[in-house]
Order: C-alpha cells, then sequence, then structure tokens
C-alpha cells in the first residue's frame, strides 16, 4: 500500500471537512460547537465492542486486482484492471488520489462543464463578466445559482426514457459571498449583497441536450427554465399544514411560504417530481442590536435550539479571584463580611452570520418567532410545470434533511428514505398509506406523500433494528411529554425522536435504496469528530472519534419498505487503508482507493453503490471524489475511485442518465479557502476566479460509464 501524502490543503481544527469559510456559510460553523443533541446519547446508546473485532474477516490476497497510488508513482495497464462483480463489470482505471485544481476521469473519459453560477438561463438575462462585478439582484434572479448540490435527469417526456435530451433540477444550497464580491465584508454586507445571495439559493431547472461530442448542453431561456429561490411562493401541505406554530404576520393560514433555503441533496418520485431538502436553515436567523432575546426557557426558543439556532452571545465567565500564593487562599472580602452580589449580565442579542434579518423581518427571531417552524422540511417541485406551485411535504418530517431517496415497495406503497445531517442526529423513513398507481396525475400521486407514517431507526449491538413510528399519542409523544397534535409532533420531529430514544448517528446523510435489489439499504454516515469518549460509541457508530465516517448497510425484513424491523451491517468503515479500524467490505484493503466522508451516493446502471465525498481534504488531506464500490460478489467493497474535484470542492450529485452513458458530477465551492481576489483555484474557467457549476462526464467510445 502505497502511503496517502502529508496533507496540503489549508484545515482548520481536528479533522476538519473543509476551511472555516465553507463551514461558516454551509451549516453556521456546527462543526465547532456542541451539537444540539450533545450528551443525549449517554442516555440511551448502547455501548458496542469494535466493530472490526466481531465483522467477517478479509478475504486475503486470492483476488486479482492492482495497488492504488499516487499520480506518477505508480503506472495502472488496462490488464490490470478489476475483476467482474457477480453480474456486473468496473472496467476502468481508478483515478489516483491527488490534489489537483482540475476535474480528473480515468482514460478514455471526456469531462466539460456545461453550466456554472451566473450563466444565464432564462429569457433576457445577460450573463457575468471576467471579475462578476456585473452581478446584480436582478441578474441572480435568471441566473443559474451558487453551490450546486444535489442534481436530478429527468427524460425530456414525463415517464420517457430519453437519454439524449432532458430536463437537469439542481439545488443551490448556500452561497460563498468571499467568492462571489470583491471586499466583502460578513459584518455589514450591503442590501444588494443580501439580495443577490438569497436569489442565489434554491434551485434550477434547465432543458438539457447532448451535443455531437457526446457532451451536454443547456438551452438559455427555454420554456422550462426556472428558477426557484427564497422568494418563491410554496404551499405547505400534510399534517401540520395550517399549525399555530407556522403561522406569522404575513401568513396567518399556516399554509403559504416563501422560499426555500439550504437545499443539499433531495430525490426523485416515480412520477416525475423532485424532492429537495432543506438542510441547515438555522444559520438565517438571528436578533437585531436591539432586539430583547426571549427568556431561555421560553418554548419557542428551546424547540429552535434543538434545531441549531442561537439567540445569545456567550458571555464570557469572570476570573476567578487571585490567590495569595503563601497561603492558597483567594484574596477576597475580610471573613464575616457580605460580598455584593453582582446581578447577572443582560443577554446579548446573536446576529445571524449572513445578518439577512437586518433587510426582512422574516428572518428577525423576535419579530416572527415561528418563521424558522417553516423551513427544513422536504419540498416537493413539478419541473415539467413552469407555474406549479412547490409543496413543503410536512408528513415527511422537520429536520436537517439530507435527502428523500425513495422506493416503490412490491405491495405499491411509497417509501422515502431520510436522514438528518446532525452530528447525533437520527435515521428516518417514511412509508404511505396510499398505494402508487403509474396512471395517477402527478398531483394525485403527490398527495400520497400527505398520508403517511414517519418512523425513526433504533439500531441494536445484535445487528437488528427496528423503526419506530412518531405518531401523536404512541411511545410517549403525548400532551403529558409536551405535544399537542400530529402536526406538532413533525414540526418538532427532532425532540419527538429524542423521547423515542433514537439511536443518535454520525451525521446521516444520502440513504439510497437498491431499485434491483428490494429491501437493501445503504447509509452514508459522512463523519462525528465529536464522538470522542469510548462510552460515546454504539453498535452503529463505533468509532471515537470517527474523522473519516461509514456505510452501513440495511436490510428491510421481508425484503420490503413497509417493515418495521430490519439487519443492519457496515459495507465500510472508511479511512486510510492501512489503518486497522477501516474495513471495506470484507476486500483485501491493499488494493482499494482511500475514502473519507461518504456523503451522497447513487446507485450506478450496473448495480454498484457510487459515493460521493465531502471531507477528503480534512481525513486524508486528498482532494474529494466519487467512488465506485461493488456491492457483492466477490468485489464487494473493492473501492475504486471514478474522479477527484479540483482544489477546495466538494463531490456533489451525481446522477445518470436512463441509458446510464452521462454521469453528472456538481462541483461544489471550488476555491474555498480563497476569496474573489486572491483565489486559490480557477476552476472552471482559467484565469477567473473559481465558479461552482455541474459537469457532464462520458466515456469516449460512447459506452455505460464505469464499465
Amino acid at each position: 500500500m502505497i502511503k496517502l501524502p502529508r496533507r496540503s490543503l489549508p484545515l482548520f481544527g481536528d479533522w476538519h471537512s473543509g476551511t472555516y469559510a465553507t463551514c461558516t456559510y454551509k451549516c453556521n460553523d456546527e462543526c465547532h460547537k456542541d451539537a444540539p443533541n450533545a450528551g443525549a446519547q449517554d442516555t440511551f446508546a448502547e455501548v458496542a465492542e469494535r466493530a472490526i473485532s466481531r465483522r467477517k474477516m478479509l478475504k486475503g490476497a486470492a483476488v486479482v486486482g492492482m495497488v492504488v497510488g499516487f499520480a506518477g508513482a505508480l503506472e495502472i495497464s488496462s490488464a490490470e484492471r478489476s475483476l467482474a462483480q457477480d453480474g456486473s463489470q468496473i472496467g476502468f482505471t481508478p483515478v489516483p488520489p491527488n490534489t489537483a485544481d482540475t476535474v480528473r476521469v480515468p482514460d478514455g473519459y471526456e469531462w466539460r462543464t456545461f453550466i456554472r453560477w451566473g450563466d444565464p438561463i432564462l429569457p433576457g438575462v445577460g450573463g457575468l463578466n471576467s471579475d462578476y462585478s456585473n452581478v446584480t439582484p436582478e441578474q441572480q434572479a435568471g441566473a443559474f445559482g451558487y453551490n450546486n448540490d444535489f442534481v436530478a435527469y429527468l427524460p425530456a417526456t414525463r415517464g420517457g426514457e430519453e437519454s439524449r435530451s432532458g430536463l437537469l433540477w439542481v439545488n443551490h444550497e448556500y452561497t460563498n459571498p468571499e467568492l462571489m464580491f470583491a471586499g466583502y465584508d460578513p459584518d455589514n454586507p450591503t442590501a444588494d449583497q443580501v439580495d443577490v445571495d438569497l436569489n442565489a439559493h434554491g434551485g434550477s431547472i434547465v432543458e438539457i441536450y447532448t451535443g455531437r461530442d457526446g457532451g451536454m448542453n443547456y438551452r438559455r431561456g427555454a420554456p422550462l427554465n426556472r428558477r426557484i429561490t427564497p422568494f418563491t411562493p410554496m404551499e405547505i401541505t400534510g399534517p401540520a399544514a395550517g399549525h399555530p406554530l407556522l403561522r406569522t404576520s404575513a401568513d396567518g393560514t399556516g399554509r403559504q411560504v416563501l422560499g426555500t433555503l439550504n437545499n443539499c441533496a433531495g430525490g426523485k418520485t416515480p412520477w416525475g417530481t423532485i424532492l429537495t431538502a432543506e438542510e441547515n436553515f438555522n444559520q438565517y436567523f438571528g436578533l437585531r442590536e436591539d432586539s430583547e432575546v426571549p427568556d431561555a426557557d421560553d418554548e419557542i426558543r428551546l424547540s429552535h435550539e434543538r434545531y441549531g439556532i442561537e439567540f445569545e452571545e456567550e458571555v464570557e465567565e469572570p476570573e476567578p479571584p487571585p490567590v495569595d500564593t503563601s497561603t492558597d487562599t483567594p484574596v477576597g472580602p475580610i471573613e464575616g463580611e457580605e460580598s455584593e452580589e453582582q446581578p447577572d449580565p443582560d443577554p446579548i442579542p446573536l446576529a445571524s452570520g449572513r445578518k439577512w434579518e437586518r433587510f426582512y423581518d422574516r428572518f428577525e427571531l423576535t419579530l416572527e418567532p415561528t418563521e424558522p417552524f417553516r423551513f427544513g422540511w422536504i419540498v416537493e417541485i413539478d419541473p415539467y410545470d413552469p407555474t406549479s406551485t412547490p409543496k413543503k411535504r410536512t408528513a415527511l418530517g422537520r429536520f436537517k434533511h439530507e435527502g428523500a431517496e425513495m422506493t416503490v415497495t412490491p405491495e405499491g406503497n411509497v417509501v422515502a428514505y431520510l436522514g438528518d445531517d446532525e452530528r447525533f442526529d437520527y435515521l428516518y423513513k417514511f412509508v404511505s398509506d396510499g398505494v402508487y398507481d403509474p396512471a395517477m396525475s402527478a398531483e394525485e400521486a403527490g398527495s400520497l406523500l400527505d398520508e403517511g407514517t414517519l418512523y425513526v431507526a433504533v439500531f441494536e449491538d445484535t445487528n437488528t433494528g427496528r423503526w419506530v413510528p412518531l405518531v401523536f399519542g404512541e411511545n410517549g409523544l403525548t400532551e403529558e411529554n409536551g405535544f399537542t397534535d400530529q402536526g406538532d409532533v413533525l414540526i418538532r420531529t427532532r425532540l419527538a425522536a429524542d423521547i423515542l430514544e433514537a439511536t443518535p448517528m454520525d451525521r446521516p446523510e444520502d440513504v439510497t435504496p437498491d431499485q434491483d435489489r428490494p429491501g437493501y439499504v445503504y447509509v452514508c454516515l459522512t463523519n462525528n469528530t465529536d464522538r470522542e469518549k469510548p462510552e460515546d460509541a454504539n453498535a452503529a457508530n463505533p468509532r471515537t472519534p470517527n474523522p473519516w465516517g461509514h456505510v452501513i448497510e440495511i436490510v428491510e425484513d421481508g425484503e420490503t419498505g413497509t417493515a418495521e424491523t430490519f439487519s443492519w451491517d457496515f459495507l465500510l468503515l472508511c479511512g486510510d487503508p492501512e489503518d486497522p479500524e477501516t474495513f471495506y467490505g470484507g476486500f483485501d484493503k491493499s488494493q482499494v482507493s482511500p475514502i473519507s466522508a461518504p456523503d451522497n451516493s447513487r446507485m450506478t446502471p450496473t448495480g454498484d453503490l457510487l459515493l460521493a465525498t465531502d471531507g477528503q481534504p480534512g481525513g486524508l488531506g486528498i482532494n474529494d471524489a466519487f467512488h465506485f464500490v461493488p456491492l457483492t460478489g466477490s468485489e464487494r467493497g473493492h473501492v475504486q475511485q471514478f474522479c477527484t474535484v479540483p482544489v477546495g470542492a466538494e463531490a456533489c450529485g451525481p446522477e445518470f442518465t436512463p441509458d446510464g452513458r452521462t454521469l453528472f458530477l456538481a462541483v461544489q465551492h471550488p476555491g474555498d479557502g480563497g476569496t474573489i481576489t486572491e483565489p486559490i483555484s480557477q476552476y472552471p474557467d482559467a484565469g477567473r476566479p473559481a465558479r461552482p457549476g455541474v459537469v457532464s462526464i462520458w466515456k469516449s467510445d460512447g459506452g455505460v460509464v464505469g464499465t
């Protein structure tokens, strides 16, 4: 095994996923704060033996393959490509780990960035100039947004199979203002900067087509092109619609909301709509300097704090009185004299990181205390109807949604798997009451997401697990424990799951069902450096700390998503393969690509799992990447790196066309760690500061990607 290189990228803190800039704007520096659920695991987590000690032994060196090395260190011939997985074939030479400022793909593949931040998509909108100084709120509202995460391809016709032309939905999770505006002052953003920032969030829909060279292009001003922003009117549906906690001064009904925020991953429905997930919405809400901070025991404040919303500056404790070193006694009041008691200092209002509350009342916590309850949902959008109103589906719960991958059970129920991307938070699934019929209209089928049961996962030491329903009146979710109705349970999903003693996980992100093997589900756990002590470990999250993450394989009992019990095992315990605590599905670790911080995932056309990473720079000192992972047969666990992204970037949004001949990759926050005037990346356009964008990758011979 060739050694991993010493870290060369700008890192801050211990095993941090990225720079402070990324974490400030992506998740409000959550990695540097106590997790909202920190300490709760001590109440109910079962401490388990080290996972490696009770897993199957490695298969040894009998498998023919290759050693993956770094650029220039080892030459790998095409004859040394990996063996066929049972039923599939991975036929590419893995890309060596690197720190290059470009996208790197295997020999025999081509790629190009076909849309990037600021590219016009609506009629009458112009593009950005070379230093991006002409971006305005109006331009941004009609142009491709920033930081593209989830990518979803839909054929040109609803229910069709077209692969050379179709629609592409792209999430715009958050922005990096220091890479957008020259001289940006985070403490004093201008009104125009804030409005550009807002309009760069949300999502984009564009019509795309395949060019003569095999790469994708998008059509400017096409009829179905659309921008979704935090100003787009949306409807709230399901059990929480109309709930008092969702009513504001602008919407007394609790059924209408403006926009969507911090859209991370998502999913597609069988009826041709998009599910986009609201994640770190907490960072957008704050207090103005003259605001009165709510009392610490205020019920709404307590509910918000469980979701990471902060209300007051931390006040430093006064230093202890000086000590007389000759007697080791504090120097203070004379014995018998009463010291004057100092009153507690008034709480200092805490502004949000973006300061939007200075310009819009709805982001100010004392003016609109219930507005945050209107975010943290799964939003359904119909890309085929540009006049349709997006819907926030409350039956799927409210938390920091990473995604919403969907499957249909043999019985016809719709099942969505959902991760809450927070240290020590939980894994969920939703099962519809009704059954899906392909003859349904998109509107009829969408209503299936308004009636059903939301479950949270409990992992047992015996490699079994339970899905516990979050239903008002059951399992302690009662008025005695502070819940008023089912809408309240769903609005405060995290607090309800706390009562059910769900298993605290290491940041559950994408959860991908295997459509070819009913009941098989793969859960990405990205990392958790806050799980520090051995007693913090549990069976499903055994490493303390866990800066590299892992992937769990779930098999639903009866091989159906309606099951309330399951078995589970580890597919991967990520990290440097030379680390004895890593595990690669039982495969010989001398032959695998190193991987860290699995985040997004997608099933490949050949039945493998494709993983995108968010944190390899912090965990391994190498650029983030896409990795193919065989799931069955002799190659199970044979991780092979398929492509890498530029300096400072995160790999996001793996998506295939139906024929498997095009793979989409979202390059998020390239150049993180620099500024627009002092860039550390020039991706994708040489001579210009970095811009996030979407890449299409195809095989030079026109074959299926990965074969």
